[in-house]
């Protein structure tokens, strides 16, 4: 197992369990409690883990919201998998919405050259990715920008998207359960994808794996809401067959 899909294997069991010990890992894992300690110096450092005495906890248990940065390190291959798919969820002419997130961004660098297309967004970063092509119409949201994850939040964003009528909403999710739907962290995000779904004919959510299952503080979404929940491979089946009887529809990338 190489050092990547090992730290991933220590985030799936600490995001599973709610917690995990240096001694419990070195044995499952057959490697030294060294080796360990520095995968937990790493996944710390990347803002998914936080140190505690003998193993580590992930940051959603403690409350705590893993910086853009931080989140960005981490799970990179799947997230381009989900870009590539939900790329075929963008219409030939029209507008989108792209909620601010790491995986959005993705999908923003993937945008095709050759349609005409009007993007709506909330984050001053994609915004810079995406106005230097020439064919997409590029409106920014407003209003104050918010540290966590550079989104533009609060009544200057959320004024203009009452106004709006978009083909599509590419959004972004801390969370999705059978029993809360889709949440985030910040009740003020949290105002902007609520009105960012209620904006348009169809939302796609492209969330990876780590994703399904968890609840946040704040609902932005029913699970009705959705029309097509874009994850990747290593999704758990048996979460991906609740949401599915639910009436979502999912597609593991």
């Amino acid at each position: 197992m190489y050092a990547e899909e090992r730290q991933q294997e220590i985030l799936r069991i600490a995001r599973d369990v709610g917690r995990v010990e240096v001694a419990g890992l070195a044995d499952g894992l057959n490697v030294t409690s060294e080796t360990i300690r520095r995968d937990l110096t790493i996944l710390e450092r990347a803002g998914v883990l936080r140190r505690v005495h003998g193993g580590a906890i992930p940051v959603e248990r403690l409350g705590f919201e893993p910086a853009l940065a931080a989140r960005d390190a981490v799970l990179i291959e799947e997230k381009e998998r989900i870009a590539k798919l939900a790329l075929s969820e963008v219409p030939e002419e029209g507008a989108v919405i792209l909620d601010a997130g790491t995986t959005t961004a993705r999908l923003a660098q993937l945008l095709p050259v050759d349609r005409e297309l009007t993007v709506v967004v909330n984050s001053p970063v994609i915004a810079t990715t995406l106005g230097t092509y020439a064919n997409l119409n590029v409106l920014l949201l407003g209003g104050r920008v918010r540290g966590k994850t550079l989104a533009t939040v609060d009544d200057w964003a959320l004024s203009p998207l009452a106004d709006l009528y978009v083909d599509v909403a590419f959004v972004g999710t801390n969370g999705i359960s059978v029993e809360r739907g889709l949440t985030t962290p910040d009740p003020s995000e949290a105002a902007v994808k609520r009105a960012m779904v209620r904006a348009a004919r169809r939302t796609v959510v492209v969330a990876d794996h780590t994703k399904l299952g968890n609840d946040y503080l704040a609902r932005f979404a029913e699970l009705a809401d959705v029309d097509l929940l874009i994850t990747d491979s290593r999704a758990d089946l048996d979460l991906v067959g609740d949401l599915e009887s639910a009436g979502v529809r999912v597609v593991r990338a």
